[in-house]
């Protein structure tokens, strides 16, 4: 097997770090540790870690897991610094990858199938912050069968995953009236949609008719709107409630179901495409330091961030 490594590009570390989660506690049980990634093998490469995306998945992989210590982190940009045989990549070459397993580290290795080359004209934040997010908002666009003239009622609408929604939306011909906190409503307005507060009569507040509905809270609350507004129950859609989903007979959306992992897997090039020529606004909130990832943690699982979160190593 041959394995192509340049050393300049490790940063001149031996060891390099990582968090793992040590138990399923939450923000009480990370550990930032020596690691070194292993040497690629075939259809392998290594990336030196630019910057890591932070998402609320990362939490519910850590309750759901099974086994520990676990590394969290599903999305990373940065430069490849070794390759396995088979790899379409060269040393050198700046990436984002999706879908990894560890990707807060300064270094990770991967199948070169996660990854993709990333043009000049996105950087390594903007990167990381775009396709766990821009993959999910396109891929509940594309389930709820929206088209042009429609309007579309999301709720939640003022995080990372709302902010891709309401720019694919917009591009679509779509109309989006989106839901979110009294102080969140701008996040919605920036991005042209129609900004309505949640909370009591909620239904009230509501521009109707409704085509679809895209559910991004997974409240009672949400839920009771949207059953009411859409008869359609296939053209409701939900992101964070299955149970209410099973419950109703509406549709949940996971990235690792058959039918909506194989539409991300190729919604991705044209979303890096879209920041390429400056048609889609990755919305970051807020950069951390890797070695303060428990902080960004505690943001995002507190949903206080109002867009993308992200790490940034180096």
């Amino acid at each position: 097997m041959l394995v192509t490594v340049a050393a300049g590009l490790r940063s001149g570390l031996m060891t390099g770090e990582r968090w793992h989660a040590t138990g399923p506690e939450g923000l009480d049980a990370f550990e930032f540790v020596p690691f070194t990634a292993p040497e690629p093998g075939p259809g392998e490469i290594r990336i030196q870690v630019r910057a890591a995306g932070v998402n609320p998945a990362d939490l519910k992989h850590i309750r759901r897991a099974a086994s520990f210590p676990l590394p969290i982190g599903y999305e990373v940009s940065g430069v490849v610094t070794a390759v396995g045989d088979g790899t379409r990549f060269e040393i050198g070459d700046r990436v984002v990858a999706f879908r990894v397993h560890g990707g807060y580290a300064t270094e990770i290795t991967v199948p070169g199938s996660s990854a993709l080359p990333l043009p000049e004209t996105v950087d390594d934040v903007e990167a990381a912050g775009l396709l766990l997010a821009g993959t999910t908002a396109a891929d509940m666009l594309h389930r709820s069968r929206a088209v042009t003239g429609e309007t579309i009622l999301m709720h939640g609408a003022s995080g990372a995953v709302g902010a891709t929604l309401l720019q694919l939306a917009a591009r679509a011909g779509v109309r989006v009236i989106g839901t979110a906190a009294p102080d969140r409503l701008d996040a919605v307005t920036r991005f042209g949609g129609a900004a309505v507060p949640y909370g009591p009569d909620l239904l009230e507040r509501i521009d109707g008719p409704v085509d679809a509905v895209l559910d991004l809270a997974g409240t009672a609350e949400a839920m009771e709107a949207s059953l009411a507004l859409v008869d359609d129950r296939s053209r409701i859609i939900t992101a964070a409630n299955k149970a209410a989903a099973q419950r109703h007979g509406v549709v949940a959306v996971a990235g690792l179901d058959p039918e909506s992992a194989a539409f991300r897997d190729a919604a991705r090039v044209g979303l890096i495409a879209m920041v390429a020529a400056g048609e889609l606004v990755v919305p970051i909130a807020r950069t951390f330091a890797l070695d303060d990832a428990v902080s960004a943690l505690a943001l995002v699982s507190a949903g206080l961030a109002g867009g993308k979160v992200v790490l940034v190593c180096g």
